[in-house]
């Protein structure tokens, strides 16, 4: 495995890199202490990934369809965090709050072959550790610009009226909206000019599972000028991601300490490229990790005050997908072992 850099470290190689121009590929974990920097022309070790079509290897050999089994927590050990974290959000110590588990996984694949098999925007594949296959983009620079698209709300593409349900769901809509706050005010940090371009739009997203639609914005901002001398303190100042984690942040991540069982690693994280001039990151959801030679799934979603526990706990199961290529789209997931119903509350 690589030599994992503290933030320090990261911040300084960030910035020595970018000022010489040299291209470099990261991966960044929530918690900010076992970062992956791998500057153009270093070994890989076996680390893979697919950064919006730039990639570090020749093609996606063709692997079995997936056949997957999932074992979801229990509603009751999920209702408990959720409770805790609804205490949390009453007491005003949060607006937001994102709340993650694992899932137990069967399958004959490999994390190597999900990571052949998904198609997504940001794929990443750390040998034992963990591969991510995520739509969502964390912010991208480009000709001083630095732009963000926070992904929050999710739904169920075949519901009759999915779009107009969740585009005018309330608590979608103030979920959704905190989070674009949050988003600007961070990148008013770094950035002059701050705007929100596009608000609220919809994706769709194809998968083995079913078919969601999920709601973006696109939040922009103009950088200074040498922003590359400085490349490390300007992005380490907007980490970890806000859209999975919450508001006020730093509160906020005290709080999903105390409830979430267990570390994150590299879940939620930041993956991303730079090449000399322009930079590419993803936030690192959509992650199967391999833990004592089991997979696990990981997933979740935003609570806010208006949230509904059954509806929270079906949608971090609506997120246990994978995003299939063209040689795997008509295949199917098999169905939990155990069919999961709407519990009630």
């Amino acid at each position: 495995m690589h030599h994992l850099f503290t933030k320090e470290e990261a911040i300084d190689q960030f910035n020595e890199l970018g000022k010489k121009g040299v291209p470099f590929f990261f991966v960044i974990d929530y918690k900010i202490n076992k970062i992956i920097i791998v500057p153009q022309g270093s070994e890989y070790s076996g680390i893979r990934y697919d950064i919006n079509g730039k990639r570090n290897y020749a093609s996606d050999p063709f692997t079995d369809t997936p056949k997957l089994h999932f074992h979801p927590i229990d509603y009751e050990q999920y209702l408990r965090a959720f409770t805790l974290a609804q205490e949390e959000l009453n007491y005003g110590n949060s607006f937001l709050l994102n709340l993650t588990f694992p899932t137990k996984l069967s399958t004959t694949s490999t994390l190597l072959d999900f990571f052949y098999q998904a198609e997504a925007k940001y794929k990443v594949h750390l040998p034992g550790i963990c591969t991510v296959f995520s739509p969502e983009t964390f912010v991208q620079i480009s000709n001083k610009k630095i732009a963000s698209y926070p992904m929050k709300g999710t739904i169920d593409a075949s519901i009759p009226h999915a779009k107009d349900i969740l585009l005018s769901d309330p608590k979608e809509i103030a979920e959704h909206s905190t989070i674009v706050d949050l988003i600007r005010n961070d990148l008013s940090i770094i950035a002059s000019n701050v705007r929100v371009k596009k608000f609220r739009y919809l994706d769709l997203i194809e998968s083995n599972h079913k078919n969601l639609y999920q709601m973006s914005s696109e939040i922009e901002g103009d950088l200074p000028h040498g922003y590359q001398e400085k490349l490390g303190d300007l992005f380490f100042s907007l980490l970890p991601a806000g859209s999975i984690s919450g508001a006020p942040k730093k509160k906020t991540l005290e709080i999903i300490s105390k409830i979430e069982d267990d570390d994150r690693s590299y879940y939620t994280g930041i993956c991303g490229i730079f090449d000399g001039k322009d930079l590419d990151s993803g936030v690192m959801i959509r992650y199967i990790e391999e833990k004592n030679n089991t997979l696990f799934y990981r997933s979740g979603g935003g609570i806010t005050a208006m949230s509904n526990a059954a509806s929270e706990y079906q949608e971090l199961l609506d997120k246990i997908y994978v995003p299939l290529t063209g040689n795997h789209k008509n295949s199917q997931r098999k169905s939990p072992e155990h069919p999961v119903s709407q519990p009630t509350v």
